[in-house]
This record gives structure tokens, C-alpha cells and sequence, in this order.
């Protein structure tokens, strides 16, 4: 989303600065003036657990579809909150959330007080406006980023020809505009475009994207001036031996990459630039979904980690020749002096040493100064899967130990009452929930190791959430429900 000159202004002199979706580097935030506790703020329970070994965190619902806000009684909070944003209200106390509603093409606005309660809601984006469903989503700031202008990035998700969509927090709603696509950023099944910090490559805009297809991307924009996303190159990743094959990559060895140049990217379709991949020999990865880059040090900002979410047989037991099914997170290491220049590549946590036991199509990811936060979305519903959706601790500092399940979707499938309201079809296979977004807030809110995440419960199911966005277009008849949670005591 962009701002306009006068939130430019406001951040700056007034220090109102945003946190980011998937993480926000947000050590130097400013914080409220005003205390506040951080409380439950929603009717719904929380539909996430912890897990053994972090029972000390504290999870806290904050809004959910069920809710009723004092200020806009008409709006419902519609499903699948994915990418998402939270920043400082520049207009008055309290806070401005931000997020994605995959299913339902839509962006959603919701104004928090100074208590962190939610008293009014909106949609920026309605299901005309999104074209394709929106997935994850980063906010780009003059703080972080050194873009001109706050923009949030929102990724469009719905086959090769979808494209990146710059929007406002701030402005004015507009919900059916379709004209903040940006084509230089080029055409795919994209789930996230995250630009570096402006540390990393000062002065200029470097934006990785990831490609959720069979045969994924990874996409690097690049730019020479800060915050330009029209007049930049694209750039796609390849082996420097010219192997596509994604499986051909094991854990504890680093690869030579690099990168080559989509040229004319901005006015190329989807489909050319697909071929172009193929006849480059790009390599092609199992479900790009989701990317961060770690927090801290400029060398810290060039060190990516990304994940590839896996593929199988319509069976749900038999791998693809050449691609991961459990999936996988990799770490991208970026040349210090030239963004394009060559690059290391390996992966660092793979669920096929332990199927279904381990790593289950991981989607989203969270990046911080020392661990990276993976979160599955496991309805690919393969066979051998024995959990529910979780979200996985990994320590960058000790590459060799396994993650450590932080969170689960808490289910409790034996409540009969719980399970009438949130999974009346009574629908019985594990992980059938999925997360978006899980992002810091902890300087915004002035508590320490605070988090936002996202929940999908697909199963919770009711005709009032239907065009939860007012668009009234005959395609958007999702009727899911949707929550946000807040998690605190996350290690950073």
C-alpha cells in the first residue's frame, strides 16, 4: 500500500512507524506513548495451541469474522486474512491493521484503539478490484525500505498471468481499482513480493518474489531507485550448471547460483515469461509461497530464506520426479557488492528426512535476527501426514538441530459443541486449517516478542460471511470465517 506526501511526513516527524508482513525489522520503532494491556479482544477462542516446550507463550485472539465492531456494525472481517500489515494511526491514537483475504480478492482495513481493541472496519480492495486472490503481502516503508512512500505489496496468486498490486494504507478506499498492478514486477502465481532493507543495497529497490507453481520462481526486481517499481529488471534464479531439477539439491551442501534477466519483462505475459524459465534452464521449484529476509545487519538483510511448499501424484503418496513433496525452506545467500551478481544456495530444512512426521507443506514464513518461523498448510492432505497445521521454530544459529513445532491448530475434535460451530460438516482429515501471515508488533505495542498470525479455518463455514467485501460479484461466494491471534513470548 503507498502513502501519500502527507503519511510520508507524518511517519517521519511524528514516528509512526509500520510492522511488516511476513517480519518487520522494527529494533529502531518507536513506541506508544500510552501504556496499554495486551488483552483477548474477540469472541472467538483461539483456534491455535502451543506445543510442548512453549507452554510460556501467551496466545490472545484480537478479531475474528465473528466479531462486531462499535464503529461499523455492517462490517464482517471476510476469510482467509493472509499477507497482512499493522502500523501506527497517524490521524489519532491507536492502529491501523491490514490484511489480505485470499479467497475472497480483497484487502481489508481495520482500525485498532489505543487499547488495541478493534472498533472499525473496511475493505481498500473488494473482490473486483483484487482480479486474483491475494496471498501473502509485505509493507514497504521509508524507515525500513527507504521507498518514498509506505507501500503494501500484495501478491496476486491466480495463474501465470497475475501481477503485484501497490495499495495505500491510508488513502481513501477504492475498492474496485484495478490499475495498481505493476507489470515490471512482471506475471505469475505469485505469493509474496518482499522488498530488502534499504540497507542491504542502499539505494536501490531489490524485491524478491516467489511463484507459486509446480514449476516455481524465485524472481529478483531490481532497481535504481528507491521505492521504483516500474522502471526496474527482472531477474530469475538458476544453478550455474544449468540443472533445473529441484531434487537434485540435498541438505548440507551449498550450491552455485545465479541470475539471468527476464529482458522486456514488463510487457512480456505470464506464459512468455514461463517459457522463458524453461528455456533457461531457471530452476524450477515445487511452490515458491513464501520469503523473508533475516533481521539485523546489512549482511543479516542479503541472507534469504524461502520456502517450497511440494507437490505429489493425485494419489497424495507418490512424489513428482524432480520436485520435493513434503516441502522445504531454503536459505538464498546474496553477493555482498551487486544484487544480481552470483549467490549461494542450500537447503536447510527439508520434511522428507521424516515424512509426515516433520515439515508438511510449509507455506508462509517469518523470518527474525536469529530463527526462522515456518508455518505449514498441510491441506494437501497427504496420506502419511500425522499432525495438524503447525508452526515450526528453526535456529539459524544451530543449522543442525531439527525444528521445534511452536503451534498447532487446536481442532478439538472431541467437543461436539465446538465442532457444530467450526467444522459442522464434520470433515475429518488433519490439517485441514492453514495460516497466513505471522509478523513482529513487539515495538509498535511496546511489548517485547509479540507476534501476529494469521488463521484459514477452512472448516468454519457460515452464510453471514458471504461478500464479506460488499463487492457483489457472483464469483465471491466463499463463506468462510477467518481470525487473527496475538502471540506473545516468541523468541526473536
Amino acid at each position: 500500500m503507498k502513502t501519500a506526501t502527507r503519511l510520508l511526513f507524518a511517519l517521519t516527524t511524528l514516528g509512526l512507524l509500520p510492522a511488516l508482513a511476513a517480519c518487520s525489522d522494527n529494533d529502531n520503532d518507536s513506541t506508544p506513548d500510552e501504556a496499554f494491556e495486551l488483552k483477548a479482544q474477540s469472541v472467538t477462542p483461539s483456534l491455535v495451541k502451543t506445543m510442548p516446550g512453549f507452554e510460556s507463550l501467551q496466545v490472545l485472539p484480537l478479531i475474528s469474522s465473528d466479531d462486531k465492531l462499535a464503529e461499523s456494525p455492517g462490517f464482517v472481517f471476510g476469510p482467509q486474512p493472509d499477507g497482512a500489515a499493522l502500523l501506527r494511526n497517524p490521524a489519532g491514537a491507536g492502529f491501523v491493521l491490514i490484511n489480505n483475504h485470499e479467497i475472497s480478492q480483497s484487502v481489508s482495513r481495520v482500525y485498532l484503539d489505543k487499547n488495541f481493541k478493534p472498533v472499525k472496519g473496511e475493505y481498500l480492495v473488494d473482490y473486483n478490484g483484487g482480479t486474483t486472490r491475494l496471498c501473502s503481502a509485505t509493507l514497504a516503508t521509508p524507515e525500513e525500505h527507504g521507498f518514498p512512500i509506505a507501500t503494501f505489496l500484495t501478491a496476486g496468486e491466480s495463474g501465470a498471468e497475475s501481477m503485484v498490486h501497490a495499495i495505500d494504507p491510508l488513502g481513501a478506499a477504492d475498492k474496485a481499482n484495478t490499475s495498481r498492478r505493476k507489470p515490471a514486477l512482471g506475471k505469475a502465481s505469485m505469493e509474496n513480493a518482499v522488498p530488502l532493507h534499504k540497507q542491504a543495497y542502499p539505494g536501490k529497490t531489490v524485491i524478491v518474489i516467489g511463484e507459486d507453481d509446480t514449476n516455481g520462481q524465485v524472481l529478483l526486481y531490481v532497481s535504481d531507485a528507491p521505492g521504483d517499481l516500474d522502471n526496474g529488471k527482472l531477474y530469475m534464479l538458476k544453478r550455474t550448471n544449468d540443472d533445473p531439477v529441484e531434487t537434485n539439491m540435498t541438505t548440507g551442501t551449498s550450491y552455485d547460483v545465479q541470475w539471468v534477466e527476464v529482458t522486456g519483462a514488463k510487457t512480456m505475459t505470464g506464459a512468455q515469461i514461463a517459457a522463458f524459465s524453461t528455456s533457461n534452464s531457471a530452476l524450477q521449484l515445487a511452490r515458491v509461497e513464501d520469503l523473508d529476509y533475516r533481521k539485523g545487519s546489512a549482511a543479516n538483510n542479503r541472507e534469504i530464506y524461502f520456502t517450497a511448499t511440494g507437490v505429489s501424484q493425485a494419489d497424495k503418496v507418490t512424489p513428482v520426479a524432480g520436485k520435493t513433496m513434503w516441502g522445504r525452506v531454503y536459505k538464498l545467500n546474496l553477493n555482498a557488492a551487486n544484487p544480481v551478481g552470483p549467490a549461494k544456495l542450500e537447503v536447510v530444512v527439508d520434511g522428507g528426512v521424516d515424512p509426515g512426521k516433520y515439515l508438511v507443506n510449509p507455506d508462509n514464513i517469518c523470518v527474525t535476527d536469529n530463527y526462522v518461523y515456518i508455518q505449514e498448510d498441510g491441506d494437501s492432505f497427504y496420506l502419511a501426514t500425522d499432525h495438524d497445521g503447525r508452526i515450526w521454530q528453526w535456529g539459524i544459529n544451530t543449522p543442525g538441530q531439527r525444528a521445534r513445532p511452536m503451534l498447532e491448530m487446536d481442532h478439538r475434535r472431541g467437543d461436539a459443541t465446538f465442532n457444530a460451530k467450526y467444522n459442522p460438516t464434520n470433515f475429518p482429515k488433519l490439517s485441514s486449517w492453514e495460516y497466513g501471515a505471522m509478523y513482529d508488533i513487539s515495538d509498535l505495542v511496546n511489548t517485547p516478542n509479540t507476534f501476529l498470525v494469521n488463521i484459514h479455518p477452512h472448516t468454519w463455514q457460515d452464510a453471514r460471511f458471504r461478500n464479506a467485501d460488499g463487492s457483489g460479484a457472483a464469483a465471491n461466494t466463499n463463506s468462510e470465517g477467518g481470525q487473527v491471534v496475538i502471540v506473545r513470548g516468541v523468541a526473536k
